[in-house]
């Protein structure tokens, strides 16, 4: 769910390449160059192939297709194709890709890539888009350095090569594994999150009935990331990553602490184990070996599942469909102000924001992580993945230290020797929506870890009123990460003085209106339900030729979840009220559907905010189009309502809400520090009252009182949101004639500068001391 800011804008002057448009060809995946091992398929691609085609051929580029990966680019003939914008179409919810993915042992020689770049020189090709890992994207620099000695070579036999002075390369990351460094988030890695997630809730109903301890085995040879997320998603036991092998005696560890969770009560144990997991001796640790360990020390009924390629398979998630929308659309624009001084660049994601890093400079990082392993310095292997530092961070702090990988010290299951005597209430306002009970059960976690009074408010305000408070301990949040809606129920200060406490709230509402913050939690799932939703409505009408169909989503007044589902799901429309319409424009909609039924797309999908406009209703729009498509496309309308808010958390808001949480609380500690003075608290400073919420690249802290001028307060909207500036992609995908402003756009930065040191005394902290500590 986390899109890329890109700079489009209806309003600028039409777009202008900056050189002349020239072709421009599609690889997906190409063999890998160097370690001949990646060759992937999967989820997100086909967004990335749609975007970049139908972004070139806006352009004024010639698009071509490279089928079956760099083994097409050798071999040429058939497997080079001109792409069309009908080309791509019903795509979008295509697991794997559609121009298909080959080994290829034949470009990793020179006479290989001489017959390679033959092909792309009768075509006049002079830029390369190539998605997939960091062996792929390697071979495709490799290819690019070699290019001027290859046409040399070349001219002796063909005229054209003359003509073919430089090769362009830009390059995007797929890969469900999340292993390139330089990204946070690799195209596929949302989607195979949803796979294990689907999994490990199954499981988890089973495991609850019989009392087992169930061990799931996710991918990740040489990188623990899936293991990491999931682990925080479902809040297993115990957590085993490549990266960051546990220590001497892990076995005993283990099995003291799954036999502690059962004396508390609990009916299941789960651990789970990335593909690549070892000791620190460099021996393999197996699902296997970790089921015979359990059941020979503690006779626990134990099952092991190992996922295997079911994690590659099924629908991509919203998230990675507007992600690859995004890479492919900045690929473009990369490719276009591309010079032959441009070194070969790999589009990135940084938070929310999209950014360009020289692509050798992420594969050697990558490679550096590899050896850092190699040489068993793990500690350097876990700072180099950078996306990693964070979650073993929050994964330590919520769990309680109680994963030995985490950690260089041994495991402590006692409680904190301290005690702050400070009360911290939780309080859920507002509607409920998924993801909040992972924000509650991080946030309960680390104040009691920090030696708070742990309080849960019931009923919101109402409860607070009326006394609805109660303790709430440490096991009384188990399992909460994966359940929907709020366990809890869901401007005074000057007045009351019991309110000059520090407070902190956390943006959690489907709609995605809070100011102070791009994303809040709920709202991925939300986006998710619609986008599936679309799914299956669209394929309701697959024998049926010339439909259109109007579906009215949640939102309020704020249209991010109609903008939003409209990219994921492919949409020729989406009406918000912050983007206004008139009469024209949907008179102008009404004529591009009939257009469209003209081609060999007989279908349409209209999205509507619930309230963009007070006339121009679900219902007024489903008979204006009714009526203007008689005899060329009949209608249909869905109310989507409150189906919106229900289901379980995505991975993306249970780790989103386990991140808040954990953050919010650790914030409050210190703030308390600053306000207690004399035995009192009193705090009424406006950063004493804030909204966590990610703002571009960070977690950030805001004052309330700042947030109201950005505030309208009658239709409960910020006065500005970033998303606003994505509308202008959808309308190009769905091909209407508007311009492109280029005025903003991602600039090239460098992967050393991205590199996150690891919070080592934030860890120490966390972690409760041994005797032998406190003697000392």
């Amino acid at each position: 769910m986390c899109p890329i800011t890109f700079s489009l804008s209806h309003l600028s002057p039409a777009y202008s390449p900056p050189v002349s448009p020239s072709n421009l060809v599609l690889i997906l995946d190409p063999l890998t160059f160097f370690c001949g091992t990646s060759r992937y398929g999967g989820y997100g691609m086909n967004a990335a192939v749609r975007a970049t085609v139908r972004v070139g051929i806006y352009t004024g580029a010639k698009v071509y297709f490279v089928h079956e990966g760099y083994q097409g680019l050798v071999d040429g003939g058939d497997n080079i194709k001109l792409a069309t914008w009908e080309s791509v179409s019903m795509m979008l919810q295509l697991g794997g890709t559609v121009i298909g993915s080959a080994r290829c042992m034949d470009f990793r020689a020179r006479e290989g890539r001489m017959k390679a770049a033959l092909n792309l020189v009768k075509l006049g090709i002079t830029n390369l888009c190539v998605i997939g890992g960091d062996g792929s994207l390697t071979g495709a620099n490799q290819f690019r350095k070699e290019w001027a000695t290859l046409l040399v070579d070349l001219v002796k036999a063909d005229d054209e090569a003359r003509k073919s002075c430089h090769l362009n390369i830009v390059g995007m990351v797929g890969s469900i594994d999340n292993d390139f460094c330089g990204t946070d988030m690799t195209i596929g890695t949302d989607s195979a999150l949803h796979r294990i997630i689907e999994v490990v809730d199954a499981i988890t109903t089973t495991a609850q009935s019989h009392q087992r301890t169930f061990i799931l085995e996710v991918m990740g040879r040489h990188c623990g990331y899936l293991a990491l997320v999931t682990a925080l998603a479902c809040g297993a036991d115990w957590v085993f990553i490549p990266e960051m092998p546990p220590d001497d005696g892990w076995e005993g560890h283990l099995c003291r602490r799954l036999a502690d969770q059962r004396a508390r009560g609990s009916r299941l144990n789960v651990i789970i184990v990335a593909e690549g997991a070892m000791d620190r001796a460099g021996n393999p640790i197996s699902s296997e070996d970790i089921k015979k360990l359990v059941e020979k020390n503690l006779g626990f009924d134990t099952r092991t599942t190992v996922l295997g390629h079911v994690q590659r398979g099924g629908t991509p998630s919203a998230f990675d469909r507007i992600l690859g929308s995004r890479m492919g659309v900045e690929a473009v624009m990369a490719l276009l102000e591309a010079t032959p001084e441009t070194p070969a660049c790999v589009v990135s994601l940084s938070g929310n924001q999209a950014v360009r890093l020289p692509l050798m400079e992420c594969v050697q990082v990558t490679k550096d992580v590899t050896t850092a392993m190699a040489e068993k310095r793990w500690e350097d292997a876990i700072k180099l993945r950078g996306n990693l530092v964070k979650l073993v961070t929050t994964l330590a702090l919520t769990e309680m230290c109680h994963h030995s990988l985490l950690v260089t010290s041994p495991l402590y299951l006692s409680s904190p020797p301290l005690q702050s005597n400070i009360n911290v209430a939780i309080v859920n306002i507002g509607a409920p929506c998924a993801g909040m009970n992972a924000a509650v059960r991080s946030a309960v976690r680390i104040g009691i870890i920090q030696g708070h009074n742990m309080l849960a408010v019931h009923d919101g305000f109402e409860g607070l009123a009326q006394g609805k408070i109660e303790p709430i301990t440490w096991t009384g949040v188990s399992g909460w990460t994966g359940k929907g809606g709020s366990e809890l129920g869901v401007e005074l200060r000057d007045k009351y003085e019991e309110l000059c406490i520090p407070m902190v709230v956390i943006p959690a509402t489907v709609s995605n209106n809070v100011p102070g913050s791009d994303f809040s939690i709920g709202a991925d799932t939300a986006l998710n339900t619609i986008t599936s939703t679309c799914d299956r409505i669209k394929q309701s009408a697959a024998g049926t030729k010339r439909r259109v169909f109007i579906i009215e989503t949640a939102g309020g007044y704020c249209g991010y979840l109609a903008t939003m589902a409209g990219l994921a799901a492919g949409a020729d429309a989406a009406y918000i009220y912050e983007d206004k319409f008139g009469i024209r424009d949907l008179e102008m909609n009404v004529e591009h559907l009939v257009q469209k039924m003209k081609t060999d797309v007989k279908r349409g999908l209209i999205l509507r905010n619930e309230n963009c406009n007070a006339n121009y209703t679900t219902d007024f729009i489903f008979a204006l189009y009714s009526e203007e498509g008689k005899g060329i496309f009949d209608c249909r309308k869905n109310v989507l309502g409150h189906m919106q808010q229900g289901g379980t958390p995505t991975p993306f808001d249970r780790n989103f809400g386990t991140k808040m949480g954990s953050k919010a609380v650790l914030w409050i500690t210190e703030k308390l520090k600053e306000v207690y003075r004399h035995g009192r608290i009193f705090a009424n400073t406006p950063d004493s009252a804030c909204v966590l919420g990610m703002k571009k690249r960070a977690l950030t802290f805001q004052p309330l009182a700042e947030l109201k001028e950005q505030t309208d307060f009658v239709h409960r909207i910020p006065k500005t949101s970033w998303w606003l500036k994505l509308r202008p992609i959808m309308k190009i995908l769905a091909k209407y004639n508007i311009s492109l402003d280029t005025s903003e756009h991602a600039h090239m930065e460098h992967v050393i500068k991205k590199r996150v040191s690891m919070p080592a005394p934030l860890m120490k902290k966390a972690c409760p001391p041994t005797k032998h500590e406190e003697e000392e």
